[in-house]
């Protein structure tokens, strides 16, 4: 009775610990916002997959954690590409979220609700923040003189002029500074400026300009960015500088025109891009709630006193933004500011800047279609630390690690086992656990390894695990099941000894859970097991049933890799556009079209030079101006979709072509009419009675290419 009430006693005090450490935490996790004019690439994906990995820890830990993000959609950049793609703004910016969606999927990267800047509920929240801190003595309007575009019509930020160096007199150099000599001015100062969007000589030109007075905030920042846990150590003493250089007025506004949200009670002004992007946080979350989650509270989380913890994951290039503007912004409005700011470093490609000439600037749709998400999320989290340190990926050393690792290390544990488990003994684990202070070692490891996850110490948890895969391997070397199912008399043993590999196995599962979700799902299914979470590896399989085994991972095919690289050279030559004719160029006389047979005899080298490819018509519409044309929007398997103009009007309804799948020359030089750019040439059968548009038969794709 003695030895029970002990043991009693003993359970009690365990519990009562575990609730102590298991004290739920509710936390708000955001990333940087993907700028909504181009694809995710491998350099975004660091930040990402941090972020991901980091929240499903803190979840498989037992804590409340919402993960949200956005796309940044608002711009001249944006205005820009929408203009030249002949579609409108918002149609730019909802393609391209559906592929950054698409690509986080891809790579597991769960966010509970991904929503837009471009949205009612920001414009409401940004508006708000801004009148709070006018009222409270934040903003100043002074006039501003900048150089104005007279074709455009707008006035155009530093990128948009090109010039001659006062300096070193340089030619083609962009409005803030020269590439040659180093030398930093303002745009006036540019020697023979010109607008690269019109060719356009620029005038100079005043405009009262809406600033956020930052030197209010100097003193509050100062201690801010130095408060415990706040941003890391390297990224506070860089912000010194600044604060040692005195912080300057933000401009914040933009004049018409402008694709964003006008500022209250300032007719043509804009909202700078900056301004309303990280509010974007707030509204994403705020949106989360509306849509999916009502029980929670947006003050909860936001209000000035709030208990919850809030941390944005960020790119280094991006510090300035969120550990000045963004914390004075929400203290000037009576927000709460975020509880950390977690900053990542760049990535290189085989120690190298990420390169299209080489094939190293890979796109993640590109990296889908060719390798296992799975490889990457792991690659990253071997490298990644709470350091604000750069990270490569060396392609031969990623596919060295992968199947070494993952392959030969973990998966081999389970493949091992799991074969006599299945066939031996009636799918079911041995009745009592043969090594019950090495499985426990296992299952003590797991808190070491959740510390490293929460401090973001992911490549030391990564080792801590791997070092117990070699203990379970070594563990089943000695033991060679294989051998001993060989002598007669031994099945207990081969039944203990893989029963106890297959729980190591589970172990190791469960602590990469975090990193690779999708292989987590598998062994959970595999195992048969309703939890795996950290907590859920506190027990022990004893006569417990498994599934079938099932392979788990393939090794990694350098062939593989070698295909990714090639196939993101090929996509990007195919990208680039020719350059246009010129202008004072004759036309060329139009020959008579040859006969069937009569045709210029011409190489295989000769086809291959054309891409075609298929493509959907997503939108077709009438071209004001012209009874010959019909303006074709086309869905060619890009990020984003190709502007077309067509001589078939008199033969096709706009209706008619809604959704038909076509035949495209998507190398075709982009063609600039009065109309708009047209980039690409669709393929059509004509003769004296009609002209038929070109259809591949169903089944087909947008961006198949056709040979």
């Amino acid at each position: 009775m003695h030895l029970h009430s002990n043991y009693a006693k003993i359970n009690a005090l365990a519990l009562t610990l575990r609730k102590r450490v298991i004290s739920v935490r509710n936390i708000l996790v955001t990333n940087a916002l993907p700028y909504a004019n181009g694809p995710i690439h491998m350099g975004h994906l660091l930040g990402y997959i941090q972020a991901d990995i980091w929240v499903r820890a803190m979840r498989a830990m037992g804590h409340e954690v919402t993960y949200v993000c956005a796309d940044d959609a608002h711009g001249t950049a944006i205005m820009l590409r929408a203009e030249a793609n002949g579609i409108s703004p918002e149609a730019q910016i909802a393609n391209v979220q559906k592929e950054h969606i698409r690509d986080f999927d891809g790579f597991g990267v769960h966010f509970d609700h991904y929503d837009s800047t471009n949205s009612d509920e920001n414009k409401a929240r940004s508006e708000e923040i801004y009148i709070k801190n006018r009222e409270a003595g934040n903003i100043a309007i002074r006039p501003v003189t900048q150089l104005f575009d007279p074709e455009k019509s707008m006035f155009l930020s530093d990128r948009f002029i090109k010039g001659t160096c006062p300096k070193c007199k340089s030619e083609d150099q962009y409005g803030d500074s020269c590439e040659v000599c180093g030398t930093t001015y303002n745009a006036t100062e540019l020697l023979n400026p010109r607008s690269t969007l019109s060719g356009a000589t620029p005038v100079e030109k005043s405009s009262d300009h809406y600033f956020f007075k930052l030197p209010n905030f100097a003193e509050y920042l100062q201690k801010w960015t130095r408060d415990e846990g706040r941003l890391p150590v390297s990224i506070a003493n860089k912000l010194d500088e600044w604060f040692e250089n005195g912080l300057n007025d933000w401009d914040i506004s933009r004049d018409a025109p402008y694709f964003g949200f006008e500022i209250p009670d300032a007719p043509n002004k804009y909202f700078y891009v900056w301004v309303d992007a990280p509010i974007g946080y707030m509204s994403s979350f705020e949106n989360y709630i509306k849509t999916k989650r009502p029980e929670l509270s947006f003050d909860d989380y936001w209000k000035k006193d709030s208990k919850n913890e809030v941390y944005h994951f960020i790119g280094k290039d991006i510090v300035y933004f969120h550990a000045l503007f963004w914390p004075a912004m929400l203290e000037g409005a009576n927000y709460r500011t975020p509880t950390g700011l977690f900053v990542n470093g760049f990535l290189t490609v085989n120690g190298q800047k990420m390169s299209k000439s080489r094939g190293t600037f890979i796109k993640a749709e590109t990296y889908l279609q060719h390798l296992n998400p799975e490889y990457l999320r792991y690659y990253f989290a071997s490298k990644l630390s709470d350091k604000v340190e750069d990270s490569d990926l060396n392609l031969d050393d990623f596919v060295q690690k992968v199947n070494s690792d993952l392959v030969g290390k973990v998966v081999n544990i389970a493949s091992r086992c799991a074969k006599f488990i299945n066939s031996n003994f009636n799918n079911s684990l041995s009745a009592t656990c043969a090594e019950p202070e090495l499985v426990q070692s296992f299952i003590d490891a797991g808190a070491s390894i959740a510390q490293s996850y929460e401090a973001r110490e992911f490549s030391t948890a990564i080792r801590e695990i791997m070092a117990l895969a070699d203990r379970a391997n070594q563990y089943i070397d000695e033991k060679k099941p294989w051998a001993l199912a060989k002598q007669e008399g031994q099945e207990q043993q081969v039944h203990d000894v893989c029963s106890v590999g297959i729980n190591l196995f589970r172990q190791l599962a469960v602590y990469l859970a975090p990193v690779l979700p999708t292989l987590a799902t598998q062994v959970q299914d595999f195992l048969k097991l309703e939890s795996f979470d950290f907590a859920s590896g506190k027990t022990v399989l004893v006569a417990h049933e498994i599934a079938q085994f099932q392979p788990l991972m393939q090794r990694v095919d350098p062939k593989a890799v070698a295909a990714m690289v090639d196939a993101s050279k090929e996509s990007l030559a195919a990208a680039t556009p020719a350059k246009a004719e010129k202008k004072t160029e004759k036309a060329k006389e139009k020959k008579p079209e040859a006969k069937v047979g009569e045709a210029e005899i011409i190489t295989i080298d000769d086809f291959i030079k054309v891409d075609l490819r298929v493509a959907e018509v997503l939108e077709a519409a009438t071209v004001e101006g012209s009874d010959k044309l019909l303006q074709l929007t086309l869905n060619v398997g890009e990020v984003e979709p190709r502007n077309v103009f067509s001589g078939i009007r008199e033969f096709y309804k706009p209706e008619d072509l809604t959704g038909k799948l076509v035949v495209m020359v998507a190398n075709l030089a982009p063609r600039k009419m009065r109309f708009g750019i047209s980039n690409g040439m669709v393929l059509a059968a004509g003769n004296g009675d009609g002209v038929w548009v070109i259809s591949p038969e169903s089944g087909a794709k947008p961006g198949d290419k056709v040979s």
